[in-house]
């Protein structure tokens, strides 16, 4: 048997990147199909270095319906006969880390980054205030997509 050598992800915290780098990654997407069938909203709380942001990453090319990334990977075959499966929905992905936060005002300039981000694709809002504008986005992405959205918010204290 021929032995694959694979580089250990450290610091990977991009799921597109593990995949198509080459990376050892343990096949945990069993898990990821039993957490997305079953319904509701979910508070996931870890010890630092302990994989979240990675993981949100994973959610985040599950429902962009980026399938190619899980090839070979549990998940496939798990969702092998579901039509819905591989659609892409609307991704808001709030990513906070590695954000120096003492500034007043860094966390409005975070937030009107990734809402100008989105508007280019959805939209732009009559309102001037982050939640107006983000609601705006909800609603636009909903319509022209016609799918419900996600929302991933990546925190780093």
């Amino acid at each position: 048997m021929a032995e694959i050598n694979r580089r250990l992800p450290i610091g990977v915290q991009s799921f597109e990147k593990l995949r198509q780098g080459g990376y050892l990654y343990v096949d945990k997407t069993r898990y990821l199909y039993q957490l997305l069938h079953d319904a509701g909203q979910y508070f996931l709380s870890r010890p630092r270095r302990f994989g979240k942001s990675l993981f949100l990453s994973t959610l985040a090319a599950y429902w962009e319906g980026r399938q190619e990334l899980f090839e070979g990977l549990a998940i496939r075959e798990l969702e092998k006969d579901n039509g819905e499966a591989w659609q892409p929905y609307p991704v808001f992905y709030f990513d906070f880390n590695g954000k120096n936060y003492q500034q007043d005002t860094a966390l409005e300039v975070v937030l009107d980054k990734h809402l100008c981000e989105w508007e280019a694709i959805y939209g732009h809002s009559k309102g001037t205030s982050l939640e107006g504008r983000f609601q705006y986005l909800l609603k636009a992405a909903a319509e022209k997509t016609g799918r419900r959205c996600v929302v991933l918010v990546d925190e780093y204290t």
